[in-house]
């Protein structure tokens, strides 16, 4: 009996805890998988399950070997892949999900780009501020600005993102320009609600670093609404350089203490850590990099 298969049907009864869902996910009859997990447990000589009318359990013995067998079968799925890449094209969905101001800013003129070389992809885009479940949601990558905190992630540097404060014309005549980053104190402010540590201001000049705490009269988790609200007059807030140069060419925003700089964001790529990452994810992530930087969005 072929020990790939057999393996195969131990994984699916595992994870779905029952004969007859693994049964219908492998699209076999109930009495094969059975019987596929009688011969594996014969050969082991050890029992793998704990069988009763209402449900199936890993023994011990059954939990310590799901542990390695996954490994085994995810290597093997790596391998198959890797051999088949090297023939196949990109092709196929390709499932992204991003925050909404850079989706809607910046990521389509690169979708545009991306599908122009890469005809066959077919292109699924989910643009939401949230931070979204990879595994639940069907998603092939996410873009995140920021860090990273999932630890079952892999995670792809794409590069900083440089920031620079802007304001209106209008609503720097009315309330001044800040000379130094101490006068934002007396500013209203725009902020991101979702950023830890959004409300206090840090800026470098040479050597010089300046921490201020602003006062926000805006916060909101939608990076869209705060790059309007900006462009409204409400008060000073952070856009990335690559969405304020041609706001700043068209008169609509100002930057705010030129001379000094604010931290870049980091931009980066995330995907599953327990599957291999097929041709058309790394082709897309390497593209966006470059793209970014022939538009001068990232920090040297």
């Amino acid at each position: 009996m072929d020990r790939l298969s057999m393996l195969s049907c131990f994984v699916r009864v595992a994870e779905s805890g029952s004969f007859s869902a693994a049964a219908r996910d492998l699209q076999r009859a109930q009495s094969a998988v059975s019987q596929q997990i009688r011969a594996l447990e014969t050969q082991l000589q050890t029992r793998l399950f704990d069988r009763t009318t209402r449900k199936v359990a890993l023994t011990e013995a059954g939990a310590l070997y799901l542990q390695h067998v996954r490994g085994v079968l995810e290597r093997m799925e790596e391998a198959d892949q890797i051999v088949s890449d090297l023939d196949a094209g990109i092709t196929g969905r390709l499932a992204i999900s991003a925050p909404v101001s850079f989706g809607t800013q910046i990521l389509g003129a690169y979708l545009f780009q991306f599908r122009e070389e890469h005809p066959g992809i077919d292109l699924d885009v989910s643009l939401s501020d949230r931070f979204v479940d990879l595994a639940a949601d069907g998603l092939d990558l996410a873009v995140r600005m920021g860090p990273v905190t999932e630890s079952q992630l892999i995670v792809r540097k794409i590069g900083l993102l440089k920031r620079s404060l802007a304001a209106t014309p209008r609503y720097l005549d009315g309330h001044g320009r800040p000379s130094h980053p101490t006068d934002l104190k007396h500013h209203d402010y725009v902020v991101r609600s979702y950023l830890e540590g959004a409300e206090q201001i840090r800026l470098t000049r040479t050597s010089e670093v300046t921490d201020v705490l602003v006062k926000p009269v805006l916060r909101s988790d939608n990076s869209h609404l705060i790059r309007e609200a900006i462009a409204a007059g409400m008060g000073i807030g952070l856009v990335h350089d690559v969405l304020l140069d041609p706001m700043i060419a068209s008169g609509t925003l100002e930057r705010v203490l030129p001379d000094w700089r604010h931290e870049p964001q980091v931009i980066q790529a995330v995907y599953l850590s327990n599957r291999y990452v097929p041709r058309k994810v790394r082709a897309f992530v390497e593209g966006l990099a470059r793209f970014l930087r022939t538009r001068g969005a990232l920090a040297e």
